[in-house]
């Protein structure tokens, strides 16, 4: 069906930045994206009362600019939040490409302000988080806000199709072909097949689990990341904004004093709302802050991350058996008030009412996130909210509401070497899907550097 230089899978950041690097200098590239175009991205649940079809390819997750095209739009400029990238590639080198990514964002949109408190304030912080048994991780932010990131990747998508990439969405690629140890390109679903001696392959979350099966049956090495599952904790900004005004999104970690379990804040969203996604049929929960709304309320994720060992191998699978418990049970996502929680019983729409937090995602069903959650992970999560009261009085209020559940599907690792390159030749995997990165700066920067990797090693082989 063609023959090309660069086959880029997957459109969201990694993708690409790695489109960036190599277009506009005379190769032949190639982008496949198994979702729409971002123009037509559009969740058909807003005009069926709120309710998930649960689309085959879930618009909200996946299309041109992966599942951050509708997300908050955070761009954390610290090395020590997103991912271990520092532990792969060095801090110097990357602070370097961070600065580089920064920069390139900027270019097509990116607002020019950074939170980050001042030196006094985040000793403040440092401070109340020591008091409260947490550590606080300073990470000054660029926030693109839900809507203007779309913006941003609409003009990138403008610019490489200027430069001569070829995008085809709603294709999806379903093997990656090698014969005889040798790279070939890759084969879509639809039978197509796509030849190039440089494959870049960025799968998302939504695809970790179809890329970890290309991985085994390719023999291609993996290392079990820990599993993140959590809940979504909602309450009145008032409660959060001394915490918020300055850094925008903390980062706080906290080890359970039960379990000795790593919890962390993940994805704040001040002035946000909650929001349903379809990872392959499964409903699960997120957040957004939105660039031009404002609601009353803030919200953030709460996740317990566990490490699993032999023999136990398939974490993604565990992390989809909570997740499809929560739909059995509430026929999607269940929200609960903290207070019911604590008290023993499931929460209904009469006493959310009776509540002080109005919940911004309407369809989410009132249920008992004890039927869900593993107890050890629901004793990690609720000793972390007592915790964050004594930086945040009022988030351990029994009217704070708690939605479940969050997962992160970006478990098994593949092993590469500091270009991203795996053990196949000419085959460079980047971003969350693969297990390398958690969140946009970081997956950009892989899709960066794995475009910089392919493009001297072009240039190289047409100069002899």
């Amino acid at each position: 069906m063609g023959t090309y230089d660069i086959i880029i899978v997957g459109a969201g950041p990694a993708g690409i930045f790695c489109a960036l690097q190599a277009a506009g200098q005379g190769y032949k590239v190639l982008m496949l994206e198994k979702g729409r175009p971002l123009e037509k991205r559009n969740c058909p649940a807003k005009n069926d009362g709120g309710n998930c079809l649960k689309c085959k390819n879930c618009s909200i997750v996946c299309g041109w600019g992966g599942a951050g095209a509708f997300s908050d739009g955070k761009l954390t400029l610290s090395s020590q939040v997103g991912g271990n990238l520092a532990q792969d590639i060095g801090e110097e080198k990357l602070r370097k490409e961070m600065e580089e990514v920064d920069r390139v964002y900027l270019e097509f949109g990116a607002p020019e302000h950074v939170y980050g408190p001042s030196p006094e304030r985040l000793e403040e912080l440092e401070k109340k988080a020591l008091m409260a048994d947490m550590k606080f991780v300073a990470a000054d932010l660029r926030h693109l806000g839900t809507g203007h990131s779309t913006k941003i990747l609409q003009e990138m998508y403008r610019r490489l199709q200027e430069d001569g990439v070829e995008i085809k969405t709603n294709t999806k690629v379903s093997q990656i072909w090698v014969e005889k140890d040798t790279l070939q390109g890759v084969k879509t679903q639809a039978g197509e097949e796509y030849r190039g001696k440089y494959v870049m392959v960025a799968p998302g979350r939504e695809n970790a689990s179809w890329f970890e099966e290309e991985a085994r049956r390719l023999g291609l090495s993996l290392s079990i990341n820990p599993v993140d599952i959590g809940i979504r904790v909602e309450v009145p900004s008032v409660v959060t904004h001394d915490i918020t005004r300055d850094v925008y999104e903390p980062k706080l970690l906290y080890y359970s004093k039960t379990f000795d379990d790593r919890v962390r804040t993940f994805c704040m969203c001040p002035h946000g709302e909650v929001v349903q996604e379809n990872n392959q049929g499964l409903i699960t929960v997120n957040g957004h802050s939105y660039a031009d709304k404002k609601t009353n309320n803030t919200n953030f994720a709460l996740l317990v991350s566990k490490t699993f060992t032999e023999p136990f191998r398939e974490p993604i699978t565990y992390g989809h058996y909570i997740a499809r418990l929560a739909n059995l049970l509430g026929g999607g996502v269940l929200v609960q008030r903290l207070g019911d929680l604590l008290a023993g019983r499931r929460s209904t729409r009469e006493r959310l009412e009776r509540g002080q937090v109005e919940p911004t995602l309407k369809e989410a069903t009132p249920g008992d996130l004890s039927l869900v959650l593993p107890y050890r992970h629901l004793k990690s999560l609720i000793e972390m909210l007592e915790a964050l009261d004594c930086m945040a009085p009022g988030i351990y209020s029994r009217n704070t509401l708690l939605y479940g559940v969050e997962v992160k599907f970006y478990s098994s690792r593949i092993e590469v070497d500091k270009n991203m390159e795996t053990q196949i030749p000419n085959l460079f995997v980047g971003g969350d899907g693969a297990g390398i990165t958690r969140g946009l700066m970081q997956a950009s920067i892989t899709g960066w550097m794995i475009g910089k990797a392919i493009v001297y090693r072009i240039k190289e082989e047409r100069s002899r």
